[in-house]
């Protein structure tokens, strides 16, 4: 009886919104195709330049890596490579890749593609942000950091055409999982030098006409803030697994003009759910809303090069004022869990320290034993990315911050691709932020606030720390590995270059025609997976 409620319930809406004529989410059937809220306009489609949840949704669709995760359990499949071989000491990776793999253009996909793919993802000069994913692999932080610049010296190699061999500094149990991010799949060598050099940044190569690819979908159009669009890609080596014939990513920053749209059946999946109507569509729509455990922490980025935020006690007073039980309760209303670390707890039993409260009184001593006054805290900017969520959650802490520190805020408002060039280049005080695992493991956390990490942007830097996570990738257990993690995020929580304020969940609208879409913890479905069916 609820379904057929909420099926009439959309049928008024969209016969309102469409003048009787049938929803795109109904036509979809036959045409499979997936319409998409994602959020925000993408930076760009360049694999080892781009950081961003959006970004990552449609590269999904575009390349395919060495492995691709499970649907449900989040276990490294075969993707471009069809089996591998790993060596008792767990050093030595060899894939065997498939002679059927193709880019969109009919050129072979070879181990040598990802051979030049991870030496452009590691040159310096291209600045990449995600260059830490590789510096397992022998000499690849070396080449990286230029203190070597002969790339025969990394520890990949393609032994023939089908075979790659990897060889890694110390054993890595997350090294296959981490291979299925987006950031170690290949790149199409000629077409990007068609366009440029191996460290040219923002050329043409990722537009219509000329991306070439070796995904289950090509790059179809794309009309920049109004919709991207993806076709199948008929040379695919599984191309009979997928079912979808095209998918339309529609950047919409707007919650609530997103919920519109799905509800008038535009859209078959959004971005998020406008905060308001989460404990409403909890009791209406039980079958529609989906808040699925996510393994990510959002939290302030704190610039820790910039007075007063260099002195740890202004950061701590800045935490120990923000009730973030009374946030997750009144304000994001998504079932997400205070955090009290930045990492969250996962499956492989990583309990991180948890010293984090709300205590205003502690904070405002802080503040007099820093000898800072109101005076000597000047209004200063919170920065955000256009987002309802990221407001109402913004004006929260401005409150708090006001309320229990009288000290004022000012709240900026960005655009996405504005939002990270400030956070790149240090033109910040504060700002939002949140990180979402690139794999299931701590490292994925805390190795990026290792010293110079290209998406630590807060400047702080510690010697300790970073010993602390060079230990535990020497580790010769998980539980020394855990123990020296553990360590590290306590330097981390008692500095406060980043402020915890929740473990994510994920929320969002999900059509019931979209099959084959299984809740994860990274929120990862493949395409080839999903399919719509009534």
């Amino acid at each position: 009886m609820k379904q057929i409620n909420v099926v009439s319930l959309f049928l008024v809406l969209i016969l309102s919104a469409c003048g009787g004529t049938e929803s795109k989410v109904d036509s979809a059937l036959e045409e499979q195709i997936l319409y998409f809220g994602n959020g925000t306009e993408p930076k760009d489609l360049d694999p080892h330049t781009v950081t961003g949840v959006p970004e990552s949704h449609i590269l999904m669709a575009l390349l395919e890596g060495l492995v691709i995760r499970h649907p449900e359990g989040l276990d490294p499949l075969p993707g471009v490579a069809r089996s591998w071989d790993i060596s008792e000491d767990g050093k030595t990776y060899t894939f065997n890749l498939r002679d059927t793999a193709v880019w969109s253009n009919g050129d072979p996909v070879t181990a040598s593609d990802f051979v030049w793919a991870w030496e452009r993802m590691l040159t310096p000069s291209l600045g990449s942000k995600y260059p830490d994913m590789l510096y397992d692999v022998v000499n690849a932080e070396e080449f990286n950091q230029g203190i070597i610049t002969d790339f025969t010296k990394v520890g990949v190699k393609a032994l023939s055409s089908q075979q790659l061999l990897v060889k890694l500094k110390n054993p890595a149990p997350y090294f296959l999982g981490l291979l299925a991010h987006y950031t170690t799949r290949p790149v199409h060598r000629p077409t990007i030098e068609k366009f440029g050099e191996i460290d040219t940044l923002g050329s043409l190569w990722t537009r219509p006409g000329n991306f070439i690819g070796n995904g289950p979908f090509t790059l179809k159009e794309w009309q920049l803030n109004k919709v991207l669009k993806v076709k199948k890609n008929s040379l695919y080596w599984n191309a009979e697994q997928v079912k979808l014939n095209e998918i339309h990513f529609f950047p919409v920053d707007n919650a609530t003009r997103e919920d519109l749209m799905f509800r008038a059946g535009q859209l078959h999946v959004t971005s998020t759910v406008p905060l308001e109507k989460v404990p409403v569509y909890k009791k209406e729509y039980p079958d529609l809303i989906h808040i699925d455990p996510y393994y990510g922490t959002y939290y302030l980025r704190v610039n820790v090069k910039k007075e007063p935020f260099d002195n740890k006690l202004v950061r701590k007073a800045l935490s120990l004022s923000i009730d973030r039980k009374e946030i997750v309760e009144n304000v994001s209303k998504g079932g997400q869990l205070p955090a009290f670390s930045f990492t969250p707890p996962d499956p492989n039993s990583y309990y991180p320290p948890t010293s984090l409260e709300f205590n205003p009184e502690l904070a405002r001593s802080l503040l007099d034993e820093a000898r800072i006054s109101k005076e000597k805290v000047p209004t200063f900017e919170l920065l955000y990315n256009t987002s309802e969520g990221h407001q109402k959650l913004a004006q929260a802490i401005q409150q708090m911050w006001k309320e229990n520190l009288n000290i004022d805020v000012q709240l900026t408002n960005t655009d996405w691709k504005v939002y990270l060039s400030r956070q790149s280049i240090g033109d910040y005080s504060i700002a939002r932020a949140g990180w979402i695992g690139d794999y299931v493991d701590p490292k994925t956390f805390l190795d990026m606030m290792v010293t110079g990490r290209g998406n630590n942007q807060t400047g702080w830097s510690n010697s300790e720390y970073d010993d602390l996570l060079v230990k535990a990738a020497q580790s010769p257990s998980q539980d020394e590995r855990f123990k020296n993690f553990y360590k590290a995020e306590k330097i981390l929580i008692d500095e406060l270059p980043i402020i915890p304020i929740y473990t994510y969940t994920r929320i969002y609208m999900l059509n019931q025609d979209v099959k084959g879409w299984s809740p994860n913890l990274l929120d990862t479905h493949p395409y080839q997976f999903v399919y719509l069916e009534r």
